[in-house]
């Protein structure tokens, strides 16, 4: 059977033909600090494409319109349609919904802010994309709101930006080059070097994340299971299984063991929502990557006994990091060092960023295999503007193109699949794969 996304047709797949919407884009959130950074490269990169700029305030969604049109010189912007919704007004997040083939959601944290939007959208058959990086609020809405946008059509794709793009398509295109194999994968490590701000938005979602977790027990397990976004937990590996079970988030590699170069790497930060993604990808995929695949992700420290030191100082800077920024008291004093909700990089500090994430992947038998994802500019702002967009972009005029399957709530490779490659190829981005030299 083929399980390629291209050929993953679901047989009771309604397609959403979409013919009556009056926009092709809504950005929604459009008057915070990445909101109006995702209008701006729509307004430089979207062709004749209808988008529409939604948010809670008139006077700001004009004053934004104005200054994307004036900083971007699209004029053709300044006529750009504003829509007014509430993230806790249903009615006006339906009328937006129903407007547009596709949502593009900013306004975070997800888990305090977007459930009735994920509800308007897979309802009315809209497609919708996030940069979520919230495990929590991904096992919620796949809880609620899965079988609803199976039935409508509608594509929910969560974690379109640094979180989860680069670790899910590199994941699928690790996956593409290793068919030739005709073996599956049964281990995968991604490698991440990045420059980069720290995004307050990211902060803040952590915080409310770890604070709706000790409110929420079942959600709190699901999460802490390495499989709690999969499709069907039961076709996964038991927690009891001896080498998959237990799958740590956060841990010290040498990263020669695990197919890269020389040297060690510590924990990335966004792993614990980055590999449940990946997770979900295959079990989607009727575990076409692997039935028993081990994935993991790891920053990379260097070589020698400074690499190794280095990786233990980070393991400790992110436990210590953890504990602090969920003490209220201590929030104005880390706010000194940790940026708040809406704040954000200079131009010239999100330009001079970058990122390039490596899988390298073992099949059955031993055969190697890597991929690469790559972009110039703040992975956490210009290149996450640019991968969200695109994701926005593929949903809303290359229906032709995308996996043709059910809608439902789903993940970046299989909702855009390769589609989506082609457009961050061609918006800069340098994805490779092949056998490993």
């Amino acid at each position: 059977m083929n399980t390629s996304p291209e050929n993953n047709r679901s047989a009771d797949s309604t397609p959403n033909t979409q013919s009556d919407r009056e926009y092709d884009v809504v950005v929604y959130g459009a008057t915070g600090f990445v909101g109006t950074l995702v209008a701006e490269y729509l307004a430089q990169h979207s062709g004749s494409a209808n988008i529409a700029l939604a948010g809670r305030n008139q006077n700001k969604l004009e004053k934004v319109r104005e200054e994307i049109a004036q900083d971007t010189g699209v004029s053709a912007s300044r006529e750009w349609p504003l829509l007014v919704a509430d993230s806790f007004d249903a009615p006006s997040l339906r009328d937006m919904a129903n407007k547009t083939k596709v949502v593009i959601s900013t306004v975070g944290p997800y888990t305090r802010y977007g459930e009735e939007l994920v509800r308007a959208c897979a309802e009315a058959g809209t497609h919708y994309v996030d940069l979520c990086g919230e495990a929590l609020f991904m096992h919620r809405t796949i809880t609620k709101f899965h079988s609803t946008a199976e039935q409508s059509g509608a594509r929910i794709v969560h974690a379109c930006g640094f979180d989860s793009i680069p670790s899910d398509i590199g994941m699928l295109m690790l996956h593409e080059a290793a068919k030739e194999s005709g073996e599956p994968l049964t281990e995968a490590t991604m490698l991440v070097k990045m420059k980069g701000g720290l995004s307050g938005g990211t902060i803040d979602s952590m915080r409310v994340q770890t604070a709706e977790a000790k409110k929420d027990s079942e959600g709190a397990k699901a999460i802490g299971d390495p499989y709690g976004l999969s499709a069907d937990r039961s076709a996964e590996p038991s927690k009891d299984d001896p080498e998959l079970g237990s799958q740590p988030d956060f841990g010290i590699i040498n990263t020669a063991k695990h197919g890269g170069p020389e040297g060690w790497a510590g924990p990335f930060l966004m792993a614990g929502s980055n590999t449940r993604v990946v997770r979900r990808s295959n079990s989607l995929l009727d575990h076409a990557y692997g039935p028993r695949l081990r994935y993991a992700e790891y920053q990379p420290t260097g070589a020698g006994l400074k690499g190794r030191l280095t990786a233990f100082a980070l393991a400790g800077a992110l436990g210590l990091g953890f504990t602090l920024l969920n003490v209220d008291k201590l929030r104005p004093l880390l706010s000194r060092w940790v940026p708040e909700p809406g704040d954000g990089p200079s131009k010239e500090s999100r330009e001079s960023g970058f990122f390039k994430t490596t899988h390298y992947g073992t099949t059955e038998s031993g055969k190697r295999y890597t991929s690469t994802v790559s972009a110039q500019g703040d992975p956490g702002y210009k290149a996450t503007c640019a991968m969200l967009s695109e994701a926005a972009l593929t949903l809303a005029l290359d229906q032709d193109k995308f996996p043709q399957r059910a809608g439902g709530i789903l993940t970046p490779a299989t909702a855009l699949g390769t589609a989506y490659v082609d457009r961050l190829r061609a918006a800069g981005f340098s994805i490779e794969s092949g056998a490993a030299k």
